[in-house]
Order: C-alpha cells, then structure tokens, then sequence
C-alpha cells in the first residue's frame, strides 16, 4: 500500500498540472471507485456534486490526499493497494480499470484507476482543513502541526513496540511497512524494542530518523515494486533501488554483512539486521 512518500509524489505531482481547475464533466464509470461503494444513486450523486466546482489545491495528510474545492468541500482519495491518478487528453482511450473520469476545463481528463478496488474517492466537508472522515488521524511528521516532541512522549508512554507504535496512524500518520523497517534500520533499532525502554532524546531521534527517511524517499519518487504505484505521468520511483531493510531478507545488511532477518506479528512482519539491530 502507497505510504506517505508515494502519496505526497502522487500529490505534488497533481498540484503541478491541474491545480487550480474547473471541473466541467464527471463520469462514476465504476461505483466501486467511490467510498463508501454504492448503487446508481450514490454515483449519480457524486457526479452532480462535483460538476461545476473547481479543483484550487491538493494537500495531503499520511496516506490519503485530497483535492480542496471551492465550497469548502473536499474530495478525498485513498490510493488503497492499486490506486491511481492519470492526466491525460479527454479523447484518450480509458484504461480497463478506470474506475472515475472527472473532466477539466482545459479539455484534458483527471481519470481515477484502481485494479484491486481498494482504493476510492469520498466528497466530504472540511473540518479545520482536514476532511471529515480522516478528523481523527494523526498529523504527519511533514506538518507543521505535528508537535515532534509531544508524538515522542506519546510514543514512549505506549505499551508496546516501537514497530507496532510507528504504524500507528493515531500517533503519528504516513508510515507503514516499508518505512517503518526502513527507520528502524537507520536508527539500529530492533523492531520489537519496548516504547517505554526510549529516552525522550532517543525518541526523538527516531522520529526525526522516519522523517529523513521519508524525505529520501520523495526525493526519489517513492518506491515502486510493480506498475500497480506509478505517478500521475505513468512513471515509477526508484526509492527500491536504496532499501536497506524492507524486503530484504537473507541478502547481507548494508553495514555488517549479516543476512537479514523477518519476523511476523499479527498479518505483518519486520526485516532487520540481528547484529546491528540487537534487542538490548
């Protein structure tokens, strides 16, 4: 699933070349494009809803972005496993799996593909800046709302384990699987290590470790291991290519040689050097 990285490329790239627009035309050619999934009236609805307004940025907080319009609504998105948006001249063919065609003012299409249907789009109202259905998530380390040291004191007040705490979106949102093992590689830290063991400063620290992490990551267009995360002009990022953890199991850790362990908690599981990363 798309994290914090290839969202914000997804999001920057977006705001780039549609941002601000007009919104002429929309087309539900799937309902399971939206969330929640309904029959002909919920796309029907939709459709009546976003004809005419105008598209006048595009934020994102974690994993979900959002389109702001101009009656203090949004449309949200959540790219789920397979997600994803294509700018494109409207008289391109669709791809099978489009799923939204929402039509722009300059003659080109915004076209919403999702194969597994995980994904989807919400219109929702604006509550402080944040669409209604994601009030409750966490801001993310990129935000300014986002009280480093606060999330640190949360984190070390938690019990459990500093893997299972990063993933969670309540405490600080955007990272997953990937990162997670990515941060906790950099910072040598062993996945299960209780949150309570942290010092404020070492909290801190890898907090700010996820952030440069994750700010590697956009640098390099995300990571992408299939077609299915692409960016909004098709093309893949190649953060993949610098993992030091994720996926890396048996290959020998960039630092000392050891082959690489995963373990598996619950339906996830972690990869990590068992020498740089002792559980002390």
């Amino acid at each position: 699933m798309p994290e914090l990285p290839e969202v914000e490329t997804v999001r920057a790239g977006l705001a780039n070349l549609i941002i601000p627009s007009g919104v002429e035309r929309v087309d539900v050619v799937d309902v399971r494009g939206l969330r929640p999934t309904g029959g002909p009236g919920e796309a029907a609805s939709f459709e009546m809803t976003l004809t005419g307004r105008h598209l006048i940025a595009a934020n994102r907080r974690g994993k979900y972005l959002w389109f702001v319009l101009d009656d203090a609504m949004a449309m949200l998105a959540h790219l789920g496993m397979s997600g994803q948006f294509r700018v494109v001249d409207r008289h391109a063919p669709r791809h099978r799996h489009t799923r939204v065609v929402i039509g722009l003012d300059d003659g080109r299409d915004l076209r919403f593909l999702d194969q597994r249907t995980f994904g989807g789009l919400t219109l929702a109202p604006l509550i402080d800046g944040v669409p209604g259905p994601i009030a409750h998530i966490a801001p993310d380390l990129f935000e300014d709302s986002c009280d480093i040291d606060e999330v640190a004191r949360r984190l070390r007040a938690r019990r459990s384990t500093v893997k299972r705490s990063l993933l969670d979106q309540t405490l600080v949102s955007g990272i997953g699987n990937i990162y997670a093992d990515e941060t906790l590689w950099w910072a040598r830290r062993h996945p299960e290590t209780p949150c309570s063991r942290l010092t404020q400063r070492k909290a801190v620290e890898l907090l700010e470790t996820a952030r440069e992490v994750m700010r590697e990551a956009i640098a390099q267009g995300g990571t992408s291991f299939d077609a299915l995360y692409v960016n909004v002009n098709g093309e893949s990022g190649y953060f993949d290519r610098s993992l030091d953890a994720y996926g890396r199991e048996g290959e020998p850790c960039k630092r000392c040689g050891t082959p690489m362990r995963r373990i598996q908690f619950t339906n996830r599981s972690s990869t990590f050097c068992p020498r740089c990363q002792r559980l002390r």
